[in-house]
């Protein structure tokens, strides 16, 4: 009852050189007995001191307890004969002196009294131990799979105390970021991350008070890009609820608020081209009387100075509805398909909108006269050089001077392997300079990057240059720049010339144009253009009905289908729009001849949304020469 050995699973500890002080009282006592020796009552009273020193008072207690059951001398006596030979085999033959068995007997008891409460006391530690190391071994497993689980994250996360030192750095912050987990863990997570830029000391507040915080920061990389994060703080607080450290979480938006801003424009861009529509139909409609009054007023003022200012007033119309043409083209992209330019009149255009630059900016042009044809898109073509003239004004701030020139240019062989781009054949080049700011060589290696720009906010938007040698590249050509601080900016532009050759149709004098009595039909809403228009056709011998709209013109087409010979249509009108009109003339008259106008669509929307019944087109404003020869092509025709 009183041995605690049965009861424990685990073994005593192997004997060692040097025992602690309460395992040796065992072997201690071992050897006594094994020479006869006799215990002194210090020696006992030393082993119960050692014993004292490490139990607990509930032990003692228990000790006591058991000491009073064997208070009886002969108690213990029995005790000894029955269970030492048991316990020491090696003693049975020897014999002890009644005086060493009585003491050795009262030794032993309160040896083995005392040790019951020490095993007990020993096995609770123990199985305490066993239980914490384990769950220590389950949370640094757990950590571990957490740690390991924030290292596949896409997202930077890392921890940093309130001093905003860097305490945990995962992969994907290395990658965001730049920094090795090695060079981040410890810094200052300020100094870091932000250098220059504003610090989130709002943030931080926040999170302090709130326990978390979420918001859009800008942020630095190691090569000192700049990074815009969407950022997520949450607040960890200590055993006694006092702020900690902070658990960040940051996900990479650059290149989303790039995309958006991008659409933005985009959508920006599709306001616009509808509203320049809407001028532009408008303007048109201004400009078409007065284009279309001019040889009129020419036939009645021969003057030289009313000739003079007649010819001005022309040249001016015709520019101004030139200037609408190319807005609406470029903010809508009429032309689609690829046709054969010529270079000098693109050329001319841009040249013309210089004109509404800075005075302090002088525009040179040195155009060649015998310039190749270029395969292309000419809305395209015209979006790429409308973006250098404006880099250029924008790198002269002060003022400077803006050159245009264009040459015919063949690549040899030798060329070709000097620009990778460049193929042997025949070229247009055409350069853009200017004498403005320049470009720095560390940035003339990035300048054609999406989204990269150097102005300010909200003046560019990094797609100008990359979108222009996009389109040059997919017209076969390619880009050469040349650039110095201070000194000025240079693009080269080449383009592969056009097999293809247009003629010009020969351009017939106006009196040959003259009709014979037949009679037209005018239908566009404004009274202007009716009235112009008929004046002009009246003059070159024709006869006019006009009508203000769609519905008005049906119903003078019915009563008088057998004598109208051609039907002059503008395409948008109130009521009933040009193409339904074109398809109701059509019923009534299968073999109507049908010319068609507008102000605002090109005339392949306008075959493709009048389907094939129109015979031929004109853009407003035209000129009176315009108008006569789509008249005449048109009569000549024969269904």
């Amino acid at each position: 009852m009183f041995f605690p050995f049965p009861f424990f699973p685990f073994p005593f500890p192997p004997p060692q050189k040097d025992y602690p002080e309460n395992s040796s009282v065992f072997i201690y006592l071992s050897h006594k007995l094994s020479q006869d020796s006799t215990f002194r009552e210090s020696e006992i009273e030393m082993l119960e001191a050692a014993r004292q020193s490490i139990i607990s008072p509930r032990d003692k207690q228990m000790t006591n307890n058991i000491q009073m059951l064997v208070l009886d001398i002969e108690s213990k006596q029995k005790l000894s004969e029955q269970m030492l030979p048991k316990l020491f085999r090696k003693e049975t033959n020897r014999t002890l002196s009644k005086r060493q068995f009585s003491g050795s007997i009262k030794a032993i008891a309160k040896f083995f009294i005392s040790k019951i409460a020490d095993f007990s006391l020993f096995a609770i530690l123990y199985k305490l131990l066993i239980h914490y190391i384990s769950q220590l071994k389950q949370a640094e497993q757990k950590i571990c799979e957490q740690a390991a689980l924030l290292d596949v994250a896409t997202d930077a996360i890392f921890v940093k105390n309130i001093q905003n030192q860097i305490l945990f750095w995962n992969k994907s912050a290395e990658i965001l970021y730049g920094w090795k987990v090695e060079e981040a863990v410890g810094k200052d997570a300020l100094a870091l991350l932000y250098e220059d830029l504003p610090h989130p000391e709002s943030a931080l507040l926040t999170v302090i008070q709130n326990g978390s915080w979420q918001g859009e920061l800008k942020q630095v990389q190691k090569n000192g890009d700049e990074v815009l994060v969407e950022s997520r703080w949450s607040l960890v607080r200590d055993e006694f609820g006092q702020p900690k450290s902070i658990l960040i979480v940051n996900t990479e938006i650059t290149q989303k608020k790039q995309l958006e801003a991008e659409l933005l424009r985009s959508q920006r861009l599709e306001c616009i081209g509808t509203l320049a529509g809407g001028i532009a139909h408008d303007l048109n409609n201004v400009l078409a009387p007065i284009l279309l009054a001019v040889p009129l007023l020419q036939m009645k003022l021969s003057d030289p100075q009313s000739e003079h200012l007649l010819k001005m007033l022309e040249n001016n119309v015709k520019r101004g509805a030139n200037l609408v043409r190319q807005i609406l083209s470029f903010a809508r992209g009429i032309e689609g398909r690829q046709t054969t330019v010529k270079i000098n009149s693109l050329l001319t255009e841009i040249k013309d909108i210089t004109g509404t630059f800075s005075k302090s900016i002088a525009c040179h042009t040195h155009i060649s006269d015998n310039l190749w044809h270029v395969q292309g898109n000419t809305t395209q073509l015209h979006q790429v050089l409308m973006n250098l003239v404006v880099n250029a004004r924008d790198a002269m701030p002060d003022g400077g001077i803006m050159t245009i020139s264009a040459e015919n240019l063949a690549i040899d062989e030798h060329y070709a392997k000097m620009h990778i781009d460049a193929k042997v054949g025949c070229y247009v080049a055409i350069t853009i300079a200017d004498t403005g700011i320049g470009i720095p060589q560390t940035i003339q290696e990035r300048i054609f990057e999406t989204f990269f720009t150097t102005k300010e906010v909200g003046k560019g938007t990094g797609l100008g240059l990359s979108t222009a040698l996009g389109i040059i590249k997919n017209h076969g050509g390619f880009v050469n720049l040349y650039s110095e601080v201070n000194q000025g900016t240079q693009f080269q532009i080449y383009l592969p010339c056009s097999t293809k050759v247009e003629i010009d149709p020969p351009s017939e004098e106006l009196k040959a144009l003259t009709g014979n009595g037949e009679l037209i039909l005018v239908v566009d809403d404004e009274t202007a253009i009716r009235d112009v228009t008929k004046s002009s056709l009246e003059t070159y011998n024709y006869r006019v009905l006009t009508a203000s709209d769609a519905v008005e013109a049906v119903a003078i087409y019915a009563q008088n289908k057998q004598e109208i010979s051609i039907v002059l249509l503008d395409m948008m009108m109130p009521w009933m729009d040009g193409a339904i009109a074109i398809r109701t003339l059509q019923k009534i008259n299968p073999d109507v001849k049908i010319i068609a106008m507008s102000g605002l669509l090109s005339n392949q929307n306008i075959a493709e949304s009048a389907g094939t019944g129109v015979n031929g087109f004109l853009s407003k404003p035209c000129t009176a020469g315009e108008l006569l020869q789509a008249i005449n092509s048109t009569r000549c025709q024969i269904h």
